[in-house]
Parts: structure tokens; sequence; C-alpha cells
């Protein structure tokens, strides 16, 4: 069973789907994931004095995906107003982190991967936003 079918399959969701927040769902996990190995290959790297700052970005960026992830993922009753600023924080740590990640993404292919996944989680988690009430 997907993560959308787990959703839309909840009670208080029944059928009614919200795409956009699925889709960012799916990315902010996805995201803490990729940015959590970045972080480990960053240590495993010759140059890990010069990664800090990357290394730090990586860790902050993944705790707050997974930490957005989680809570949108929960459907049970409303709390809109905390999934807004989870996931308006989340666009910021993607967005630092993703740009931490493409100074090194030249001499590094996992900071490359780790910046793409990180611009696709800061668009997800905007057209999110978008999608949900004020």
């Amino acid at each position: 069973m997907s993560l959308r079918e787990m959703i839309a399959d909840h009670p208080d969701v029944r059928g009614d789907l919200n795409p956009a927040l699925a889709a960012c769902i799916e990315e902010t996990l996805a995201c803490a994931q990729v940015c959590t190995a970045c972080a480990d290959a960053c240590l495993a790297e010759g140059m890990v004095a010069e990664l800090r700052q990357c290394i730090r970005l990586n860790l902050d960026c993944a705790d707050v995906c997974a930490a957005a992830g989680a809570v949108a993922t929960r459907r049970t009753g409303g709390n809109v107003p905390v999934i807004r600023a989870l996931l308006d924080a989340c666009a910021l740590a993607c967005r630092r982190c993703g740009e931490e990640c493409a100074r090194h993404a030249g001499a590094h292919a996992h900071c490359r991967l780790c910046a793409d996944s990180c611009r696709r989680c800061e668009a997800a988690c905007r057209e999110a936003l978008e999608s949900l009430p004020a």
C-alpha cells in the first residue's frame, strides 16, 4: 500500500486526498533520507573541515523534513497552522541546504543529488502551502 492510498483511506479523509500535500509528504520523507545520506558521505570525504557547514545544513534539513512529513501525514483532526509553519520551515531548510550542496556538487556527486532532492522538496512544500487553507 502506498502512502497516498493510506492517507486517502483514512476515515477523516474519506478519499478526498490533497494531491499537492501528498506529493509534499513523499518529498519531505525522501529528502530527509537523502540529506542524512549526504551528511554521512560528507563525513567520509577527506575534506571534512571544508564540508562542515554542508554537513550541518544536511542534518538540520533532514530533521526539519522528517518532522514536516510526519506531522503532515497525520490526518486526524486538523492542525493546519502547524502544518503550514512546518512546511514553510522545511522549504527554507531545503533552500539553504540545496544552495550549500550545490556549491560542492562539482566535486561530490552526493552533494549534487542532495541539492536536486532539496530543490524538489522546496518546490513541493511551496505547492502544498498553496493548497492548504490560510
